[in-house]
């Protein structure tokens, strides 16, 4: 048993028995005996504070008069706390935090950071003499904590927001029922290719730990990469054709066809349907003409009725690309950067979980010309029927020739 725990263990028994004074006297011994360090060893064993400590042992080495042994600090006595010195202390604290409640947006601490030294300075400010500890204790006892900021706020929401989420659910299972594909699809966000700094880490020896450039300068990267994801919710399979040039919606449809070709198409034999959800913005937006253009090119090449149901406004972290595809890569590639094509395909091909997720990728060379514009009278030949719900954000681009 080390000489911490043995302390503590014999203060623990103790300690109930013992007045103010005794206990300072017993801690003090402790630390006599211990010598060099014994008033920190017996600070941290019984959290008693080190200057109550030091005064026993002068109390020790220095014996008081006989009249005054049995004497101990009267009731009450001693230095006030600053909550009973100051009556107001929790009232001008919690003003401080919250300025703009009590309509003083020109507040020195509204541009400050609320820590706690902060907010000691602002109650002396105040006339108020409370250490960054006694704020620290008030705060807590009052079910303050430490708050980093969370994504919550989407902005307005629509009316119709959840009967959208219940449209998609009724047509994800109709759609499934008959074994017809249904996918997920999304642009991750772009990165930048060279000896760039990866959020996260990895293990691996102290020597080895990867060396990264300071600045991410895009003159210093080799390119830009735009994956974009195709995520087969009934299978668990991933898709990612992983663009070298702009984020258009020819390039995400590009990456649709991709997908059957390669993978759709070999699960899917017999289907003649198809069921996209996608983000309401984007290069593939529900208000995108290019979007729904080729989207009717892919239909006539495949003969695919294509359906597609878009998510409300303000609602992308809940198509399920994003936690079911996109973060796993996120995971897979953290700590490694991505210094070349070769090895972003890879790192984004190997990503697997025990659910049984399973990735495929490749690089996708092609040029896409941004900006295209769709006149009215291409987008009148786009075979389009608007679904009675909410027909600009469901509809259905069968092929010319049905």
């Amino acid at each position: 048993m080390d000489i911490l725990t043995s302390i503590k263990l014999r203060f623990d028994l103790v300690k109930n028995h013992l007045n103010e004074k005794t206990k300072r006297l017993w801690c003090a011994a402790e630390a006599k005996i211990l010598k060099h360090g014994g008033i920190a060893i017996v600070n941290k064993a019984t959290k008693v504070a080190r200057g109550t400590i030091a005064r026993g042992l002068k109390e020790l080495n220095f014996p008081e008069p006989s009249d005054k042994i049995n004497q101990i600090r009267q009731k009450g006595g001693g230095r006030k706390k600053a909550v009973e010195k100051f009556s107001n202390i929790e009232k001008v604290l919690f003003e401080s935090i919250e300025p703009t409640v009590r309509g003083e947006p020109q507040s020195s601490l509204l541009w400050t950071t609320k820590s706690l030294r902060n907010l000691s300075n602002e109650l002396k400010a105040k006339g108020i003499d409370a250490s960054y500890m006694i704020v620290r204790d008030i705060l807590r006892s009052n079910n303050f904590s430490l708050q980093a900021n969370r994504k919550t706020d989407e902005g307005s929401s629509h009316i119709d927001r959840n009967a959208q989420f219940d449209y998609i659910y009724t047509q994800v299972k109709k759609f499934q029922k008959v074994n017809n594909p249904v996918i997920s699809v999304d642009a991750k966000k772009k990165e930048l290719i060279g000896n760039f700094k990866n959020s996260g880490a990895e293990w691996c020896k102290k020597a080895n730990s990867p060396k990264v450039k300071v600045y991410d300068f895009l003159s210093d990267a080799v390119g830009k990469i735009t994956p974009y994801g195709i995520y087969d919710i009934t299978h668990n399979l991933g898709w990612v054709n992983v663009g070298i040039d702009k984020d258009t919606a020819e390039f995400a449809v590009q990456s649709i066809r991709n997908w059957w070709y390669k993978m759709g198409c070999k699960l899917y034999k017999d289907s003649k349907e198809l069921l996209i959800n996608a983000d309401g913005g984007g290069s593939n937006g529900s208000r995108v003409r290019l979007w729904k253009t080729e989207l009717q090119k892919l239909a006539n090449e495949t003969g695919l009725k294509i359906t597609v149901c878009h998510f409300p406004p303000g609602t992308s972290k809940w198509n399920k690309i994003e936690h079911r595809l996109f973060s796993y890569i996120t995971k897979n590639w953290r700590g490694r950067p991505l210094v070349s094509y070769e090895v972003a395909v890879n790192l984004i091909a190997s990503t697997k979980t025990d659910k049984g997720l399973k990735v495929s990728c490749e690089l996708d060379s092609n040029k896409y010309e941004k900006g295209k514009k769709i006149t009215d009278k291409e987008f009148a030949l786009v075979k389009i029927i608007k679904d009675d719900f909410h027909g600009e954000w469901n509809y259905t681009i069968t092929p010319q020739n049905s």
